[in-house]
Formats: C-alpha cells, sequence, structure tokens
C-alpha cells in the first residue's frame, strides 16, 4: 500500500465520513507533500494534513497551515502519538513560512486538548435565522444556480474574501474544492448578474430543517433580495439560517482555533499594525523553542532577545500570546469543509 491509501484507511477507521467524501478528498485536497505521519512497522498510525491558506492579517497577507484529518489509531490513542505528530507538523510549518496554524476541533472536548498544543479559540461566527419575505425581484437582475468554477466566479469571491481584515482566503484550487463539496451535499451556488456582470453571489447547503447560507455577498439589496427570492424558488424552502462573521450585536459561537508559529514575524507585523500598543513579554512555547524569548514591541517595531532586559514582562505562553495578538480583530473562516 502506499502511503496514500495507508493514511486514507486510517481516516476511513476514524472519522465518519461518507465514502463520496472520503473519494473527493484524497482526489482533490490530500497531496503527499502536505502530509505528516506517524508509523509503527509498515503501519501508519496517526497522520494529518497541513492545508496552505493565506490569511489576511494587520495589512497583510500572511501564510497559514490549516490542520485537517488528524487522527491516531484506536490502539495507539493515550499515548502521547498525536502530541509528537503535531510537533513534527509545526517544525515543518516553520520551514515552509508559515505564521500561523489553524483549525476546527471535531468535537468540542478537543477545545482544550489544542488549547495544550498552543492554540486559542479565536475564530467565531454569528448566525441570523429568518424567513424570506415575498421579495419581487429586480428585472434587471438575472440570477443563476451554478455548480462550476468559472474564473470570473472565483474572483469575484476573492475580492470580497480579500476586503474582511482578518479572514482566511481561498485559492482558485481550493474554489474547486468548495464547489466539489457542494455538489455532495446537493448544495448550489448562486450568481447575480446585471449587464453581464456579477453583482452578488451565495453558497447555499441543504440543512436537516432549513437551507443554510454559507456566504453570501450582494452590492445592492436588490442584488441581496434577487439572490434570497431565487434561493427560495430552487430549494422550495423560505426559512434560512446565515452564517456570518463575528457580529456583537447577534450571538456569537465558537468555531475555530489559531496557533502562532513563527512568533517573531508575527509580533513584527502586529507591532507595525499598532504602532502605539508598547509590551515588554517573555514568552514560552513548549512545542517551538525558537519562539521562546524576550519580546520588546515600542514605536512600531518589535526586538526580539534570547536574554532578559531590564523592566517588568509579561509572561505568556504560545495561546496565551495568539490569544492576545487577535485581541484587536475579528478573525474569520468559512468554506473550510467542516
Amino acid at each position: 500500500m502506499t502511503t496514500k491509501e495507508k493514511v486514507k484507511a486510517l481516516w476511513q477507521l476514524c472519522f465518519d465520513d461518507s465514502e463520496e467524501f472520503v473519494e473527493m478528498y484524497f482526489r482533490l485536497r490530500y497531496k503527499n507533500e502536505i502530509n505528516v505521519t506517524i508509523e509503527s512497522g509498515d503501519e501508519v498510525i496517526s497522520a494529518l494534513q497541513m492545508i496552505p491558506y493565506p490569511m489576511t492579517f494587520c495589512g497583510n497577507t500572511v501564510q497559514t497551515s490549516y490542520v485537517s484529518g488528524a487522527c491516531t489509531h484506536p490502539d495507539f490513542r493515550g499515548n502521547g502519538v498525536m502530541r509528537e505528530l503535531l510537533s513534527q507538523a509545526f517544525a515543518r510549518m516553520l520551514r515552509n513560512g508559515t505564521h500561523f496554524s489553524t483549525l476546527i476541533p471535531a468535537e468540542p472536548w478537543l477545545f482544550d486538548y489544542y488549547a495544550r498544543m498552543g492554540y486559542a479559540p479565536v475564530f467565531r461566527y454569528s448566525t441570523r435565522e429568518f424567513t424570506v419575505p415575498e421579495f419581487i425581484p429586480s428585472k434587471e437582475i438575472t440570477v443563476t444556480a451554478e455548480i462550476n468554477c468559472q474564473e470570473e466566479v472565483y474572483q469575484y469571491l476573492n475580492k470580497k474574501l480579500t476586503e474582511r481584515p482578518c479572514c482566511i482566503q481561498h485559492t482558485f484550487e481550493d474554489f474547486q474544492v468548495i464547489i466539489a463539496d457542494l455538489i455532495l451535499g446537493n448544495g448550489a451556488l448562486f450568481i447575480a448578474r446585471q449587464e453581464n456582470r456579477i453583482i452578488g453571489m451565495a453558497i447555499v447547503y441543504r440543512g436537516e430543517k432549513q437551507i443554510v447560507i454559507n456566504e453570501l455577498f450582494a452590492e445592492t439589496k436588490d442584488a441581496e433580495h434577487s439572490l434570497l427570492h431565487h434561493i427560495k424558488q430552487h430549494t422550495g424552502c423560505k426559512e434560512m439560517l446565515q452564517l456570518l462573521p463575528p457580529d456583537s450585536s447577534l450571538t456569537l459561537s465558537p468555531l475555530g482555533m489559531a496557533r502562532i508559529i513563527n512568533a517573531k514575524e508575527v509580533m513584527q507585523l502586529y507591532a507595525s499594525a499598532f504602532p502605539e500598543d508598547e509590551m515588554q513579554l517573555e514568552v514560552l512555547d513548549k512545542q517551538l523553542s525558537v519562539n521562546n524569548g524576550y519580546y520588546y514591541l515600542c514605536n512600531g517595531k518589535c526586538m526580539y532577545s534570547t536574554e532578559r532586559l531590564p523592566g517588568a514582562h509579561i509572561k505568556m505562553n504560545i495561546s496565551e500570546l495568539t490569544d492576545r495578538v487577535f485581541q484587536s480583530f475579528q478573525p474569520y473562516m468559512s468554506l473550510m469543509l467542516n
């Protein structure tokens, strides 16, 4: 068996995913170069994939590594195998120029487990439940339900995502995976056009009781109303649940976690974005000792030292530092196949 076949067999043992999803994932998403494993004899006993995603952060686009498919064979659990696997993954992420690692815990109890590995629960989302009113859609706007990977549709999605100040981005290759997943979930992509120009889009999945709008972008209220009217007509359902970036006026729910991989580069970006923030930090990272040391933020610069300089220092582990760095933002991720 190849490594890919062994990892796939382990995935099927550990996760309750449909055969169609597993086939799609290993056809479109899995690559040996983003895979990390621990083996016992000829058997892969633990594996994960590090999927690269760009992210907007402090006015820049930085590289992140999303941990996907992290699993350990039931016979080897409880022995620190996943801890060792993640440590190996972090070292490789650092060599690859990654700023942050991200993930979405598969179970609520895993938030505590990943916190011990340096992650902080910084990604949240809001929801809005509503009944679609009786709109009379604009005659100038045409809405189509599509399941394909047109470059112009991706460019519109990409433009809207990059406008968010702290948000996971999607490449065109990733957009193709999103569309494949949409097909598996009986979902649809709705595009609103006016004079052959895209002025709105919605990515919609069928939930158990209602339609779930994963993303909706519209240039005008008319475009939004036309999209919602068309979704209702297409699905025969007027009850909608819309997932939204975190909004303090709505209910907030936990979504995902982040972990700083390269503290020196992250803290320099942060210092440049917030020159008024002056801090003296002592940072401890149990998995990536290269991040251990003293960080001095002043006038838009971050100075790093292995030696303590005079002054009062705030002690932080890498999870606390990650949480502190993201406090000024409302980080968001969507369309992650979760």
